[in-house]
C-alpha cells in the first residue's frame, strides 16, 4: 500500500511546528567548521578542507554571502563563511564580481573553490532557498538548515533541490546539516541532497533528511553515470517515499545510517551502481535495498544491517527488492579508515548527532558522541583577519583636509563628517548598506584606514575596501577599527558596508601610509 509523504507528514512535523512557533530551537551553542573532521570519500582526490587558512567573514543575509564570495582576491582565495539567521528570497540578490557568478534566490557556488559555509550562534536556516554548486571544488557547508525548496509554486529555488551538485563538481562534505521539505513532487518539491553530471569525492554525514518524497540521486538519468565516490554515514532518512539515495553508476559507502519510514522505497542501486552497505538501521519501512523502477541492475554489498519492521514486495518485472534477508551481490572495496558503530545502537547515536545545532557531535565507534575540538578559530573569538580597534595607527590622518563622497546619506548626515577630525559628528548611509570613500587631488599612498563608529542604533556587519581608482578589493572582513593591506597608491579608497544590524553611524575614516 502506497504511503504518501504527504499524508503523514501533519503528525511528524508536530513537534517541529511547536519550536517553530515558540522561536524554541534545540541547541543555541556556537559551532565552528571542524575542517579536520572530514571522513569519507572527500578525504580522497586531494581532501576537502574548505576554507581553512583563510579569512572568516559573518553573514546574516544571503546577499552577505554572495558578497563575501565576491569580495576574495580571486575565485580560489580560501574563505570560511559563519552564517546567522535566516537567509531567504527577500534577503539573497546577486553579487558581480570577478571572483564569482551568483544569482538571485538562491545561494550559487558557481565556478569557485575553498569555501566554507557554517552555521553559527543561533543556527543558520535557509528558508525556501536552496544551495546550488556548479562546477566548484573543495567545498564544505556545516551546521545548517535547509527548508522546504520549491520547484514549482512560489517561491521557487535550485530546480527544487535542497543541495543540488552539477557539472564537474568535487571534494564536497555537507556536516550536521537539516534537509526538510514539506511534501513530494505533487506539492513542488524535489530531492534534498543531488549530486549529477560528473559529481565526485562527495560526504553526507550526522545529517537529518526527512518530510520529502525524494531524498536525493546520484546520477540524473540512466546515462549519467559519471558520477559516484560518496559516503552517506550517521544520517537519519524519515518519512521519505523513495531515494535515499537512488544511485546511477560509480560506487557509495552507505553505514551507520538510521531509516525510519521509508513509504515506496530506500536505496535504490541500478544502471551498474555498486554499494557497499553496513551497520544501517532499517525500520517501519518499505523494500529499503534494491533496483527499482529500471531494468538496468545494480549491485551491493551487505553487512550488519538490522531490518526492525521492514516489508518487502515481489520480484516482478522492473521491482526487484534485496530482500527479504538481503546478500551481497557484488564486493566493495574502501580507500580510506573509518570505524563502524554497532547497527544496534544507531538509532540512539544519530539521534544524539545528526542535524543541525547539535554541537558537531560525532561518533568514534564506540556508541558514545563525541565532541569534536574545533580546527578553525571558535567564532566568539577575535578573528586575527578582523580589524583591531585597539591597535591604532601611527603617523599623520591622511584624511584631514582631503575630499569626500559616497553612494547614499541619511538624512542629517554629511560625507564631510567623516573626515573632520571629529568623533561627535557621522555619515550614515540611506539603509543599513552603502559606501564612503576619501579623494585626494593627486595619488596617495595608503596601506592602513581605522574606521571609527559613533554610538546609535546600527552597527557595521561585514565590509569591503576598495581602491576606487581600479575597482580592487584591498580587504575584506567584518566590524570596524584599524584595517592593514598592501601599501596602495591611489586617488580614492572606498569603505563598502555590505551588511550591518540597523543603520550604522561612521564618525571618521581615517587613512594612513604605514
Amino acid at each position: 500500500m502506497r504511503r504518501s509523504v504527504a499524508v503523514r507528514l501533519s503528525a511528524l512535523l508536530a513537534t517541529g511546528a511547536l519550536a517553530a512557533a515558540t522561536g524554541m530551537a534545540l541547541s543555541t551553542s556556537t559551532a565552528s567548521a571542524a575542517t579536520g573532521g572530514v571522513t569519507g570519500y572527500a578525504t580522497q582526490n586531494g581532501g576537502t578542507t574548505g576554507g581553512a587558512g583563510g579569512q572568516t567573514v559573518r553573514a546574516t543575509t544571503g546577499t552577505a554571502i554572495h558578497q563575501a564570495l565576491c569580495s576574495r582576491a580571486s575565485s580560489s582565495t580560501p574563505i570560511v563563511i559563519q552564517v546567522e539567521g535566516t537567509i531567504n528570497h527577500g534577503n539573497t540578490a546577486k553579487v558581480s564580481g570577478d571572483s564569482c557568478s551568483t544569482a538571485a534566490g538562491v545561494i550559487e557556488l558557481k565556478q569557485i573553490s575553498n569555501v566554507t559555509i557554517v552555521g553559527v550562534g543561533n543556527g543558520a536556516v535557509f528558508d525556501q532557498l536552496g544551495i546550488h554548486i556548479r562546477d566548484s571544488s573543495n567545498i564544505i557547508i556545516q551546521n545548517v538548515t535547509i527548508r522546504n525548496v520549491k520547484k514549482s509554486g512560489s517561491p521557487t529555488s535550485n530546480g527544487g533541490d535542497a543541495i543540488g551538485m552539477e557539472s564537474g563538481v568535487r571534494n564536497v562534505w555537507v556536516d550536521h546539516a537539516t534537509l526538510e521539505a514539506s511534501g513530494g513532487e505533487s506539492e513542488g518539491y524535489d530531492g534534498l541532497f543531488d549530486m549529477k553530471d560528473n559529481t565526485q569525492y562527495v560526504t553526507l554525514s550526522y545529517s537529518i533528511l526527512r518530510n520529502s518524497g525524494r531524498g536525493g540521486l546520484i546520477g540524473s538519468s540512466e546515462s549519467d553515470t559519471s558520477n559516484g565516490y560518496v559516503t552517506f554515514h550517521h544520517n537519519l532518512y524519515e518519512n521519505i517515499d523513495s531515494r535515499t539515495p537512488l544511485l546511477r553508476g560509480g560506487i557509495s559507502h552507505i553505514y551507520n545510517n538510521h531509516y525510519k519510514n521509508l513509504n515506496e522505497s530506500g536505496i535504490n542501486s541500478r544502471a551498474g551502481a555498486r554499494a557497499k552497505v553496513d551497520n544501517n538501521y532499517f525500520e517501519d519501512s518499505k523494500d529499503v535495498l534494491g533496483t527499482f523502477y529500471t531494468d538496468q541492475a545494480g549491485y551491493w554489498q551487505v553487512s550488519g544491517n538490522i531490518f526492525d519492521n521492514v516489508t518487502w514486495s515481489e520480484r516482478e518485472g522492473d521491482n526487484n527488492p534485496a530482500g527479504p534477508n538481503p546478500t551481497s551481490n557484488t564486493s566493495v572495496g574502501i580507500p580510506y579508515a573509518y570505524t563502524l558503530d554497532a547497527a544496534n545502537c544507531v538509532p540512539s547515536m544519530v539521534s544524539q548527532t545528526a542535524g543541525a545545532n547539535k554541537g558537531l557531535k560525532v561518533s568514534d565507534g564506540s556508541c558514545t558522541p563525541q565532541t569534536p575540538d574545533p580546527t578553525d578559530p571558535d567564532p566568539t573569538d577575535p578573528d586575527p583577519t578582523d580589524p583591531d580597534p585597539t591597535d591604532p595607527p601611527t603617523g599623520t590622518n591622511l584624511s584631514i583636509g582631503a575630499g569626500a563622497d559616497g553612494s547614499s546619506k541619511a538624512s542629517g548626515t554629511s560625507y564631510g563628517n567623516v573626515v573632520d577630525g571629529s568623533t561627535s559628528t557621522y555619515w550614515s548611509p540611506s539603509g543599513s548598506t552603502g559606501s564612503v570613500s576619501v579623494k585626494w587631488g593627486s595619488a596617495t599612498t595608503v596601506s592602513k584606514i581605522n574606521i571609527r563608529e559613533a554610538s546609535g542604533s546600527g552597527a557595521v556587519g561585514s565590509y569591503r575596501v576598495i581602491n576606487h581608482d581600479t575597482g580592487a578589493v584591498l580587504a575584506s572582513g567584518s566590524g570596524t577599527g584599524v584595517i592593514s593591506f598592501s601599501a596602495t597608491s591611489l586617488k580614492k579608497i572606498t569603505f563598502e558596508i555590505t551588511s550591518a544590524s540597523g543603520t550604522p553611524r561612521i564618525a571618521e575614516f581615517e587613512t594612513y601610509a604605514g
